[in-house]
């Protein structure tokens, strides 16, 4: 699974790094998690609001700091999701 955090770096960037990451530890997803700064790249996603977390492409928070209960409850879902599409 791969997670990116996108965000130039402010503190609730940061904020929405540390609860992903204690997210992934609590749910013992085997992850990677990449924090994406760069303009041009975030606007490839076509958000206008930071941070925002994105889910194997999927954006699934934006403009906000979900707790990291609510990150691993959405990380779940895109799992089970996924499951059903294969």
């Amino acid at each position: 699974m791969i997670i990116k955090i996108l965000g130039t770096g402010c503190t609730n960037c940061n904020r929405l790094y540390d609860n992903t990451k204690k997210a992934i530890e609590m749910g013992q997803i085997p992850a990677t998690i990449y924090k994406v700064e760069d303009v041009k790249e975030i606007m490839k996603y076509k958000v206008m609001t930071t941070p925002v977390l994105v889910v194997d492409e999927k954006v699934v928070f934006k403009g906000k700091v979900p707790s990291p209960e609510d990150i691993l409850k959405t990380i779940f879902n895109e799992m089970l999701n996924k499951d059903k599409d294969s």
